[in-house]
């Protein structure tokens, strides 16, 4: 369900993000493209407690999860650093949609309404400021 990725730099093997996918969350990609344009750019720490009081419970519950997902991976990608000290930040979050499942109301006479029950996929990549300010000094 989540994919761990590395981008590494040859020359600055510090400078590395980490990406979380979920796949196939049962909601609206729509509805979760909401609450993810929320988050987008904003510090982890931010983002976890925008997420934890949002007015969509059900949408935050699967980003939160994903984005804590996120920190570990950064954390197994960046053993050296600290997870406090990196200042870390969620660079890229993208919603795409995902299968949609067609089923079928009974309707009256003798019809039949169609129910798109959608699903999403969601990827989030996340950097520290400091391999930021370190590329840009350089």
């Amino acid at each position: 369900m989540l994919q761990l990725e590395h981008t590494k730099d040859t020359e600055n093997k510090r400078n590395m993000e980490a990406k979380a996918i979920l796949r196939n969350c049962p909601l609206s990609p729509r509805k979760m493209r909401l609450v993810a344009d929320l988050v987008r750019g904003q510090r982890v720490e931010r983002a976890l407690n925008i997420l934890q009081f949002n007015q969509k419970p059900a949408y935050a519950i699967y980003l939160s999860k994903l984005i804590k997902s996120g920190i570990a991976n950064w954390g197994v990608i960046n053993p050296d650093d600290r997870i406090e000290d990196g200042e870390l930040f969620i660079k890229t979050i993208m919603v795409d949609g995902g299968v949609t499942m067609k089923r079928l109301r009974t309707a009256p006479q003798g019809r039949g309404y169609r129910i798109r029950k959608r699903s999403n996929h969601v990827t989030v990549i996340i950097d520290s400021l400091k391999n930021n300010n370190n590329e840009t000094e350089a």
